[in-house]
């Protein structure tokens, strides 16, 4: 029996969202900056969400955002080390034990 590999898996390994996502920012002096947040084991990454609805149940009504691609916060985020997006993460309360993202 003969076996096909082929060199490329046909299916993506990375599912995005289609559109814009919801990116929560802090403001500066400068204008808006993208939020960082790290992961569980303390890695930094960018977030995004994929409706305000979602941003607000885990931020707050009061956390500004801007829209912007995968690719746009990508870019933002690379040259300050973090190469890893987060999309729609569950965040915890800072008391609860570590399993979600937190706030940098």
């Amino acid at each position: 029996m003969s076996h096909i590999l082929y060199a490329e898996d046909p299916e993506p390994a990375e599912r995005l969202p289609a559109g814009p996502l919801f990116v929560p920012v802090r403001p500066g002096p400068a204008g808006c900056t993208a939020r960082l947040f790290r992961t569980p084991l303390g890695g930094r990454t960018a977030v995004g969400f994929t409706s305000a609805q979602r941003l607000t149940a885990a931020l707050g009504g009061a956390q500004p955002w801007i829209r912007l691609s995968v690719s746009a916060l990508r870019a933002l985020a690379e040259p300050v080390g973090v190469a890893v997006v987060t999309v729609d993460p569950r965040f915890r309360p800072e008391a609860a034990p570590r399993q979600h993202l937190r706030a940098v």
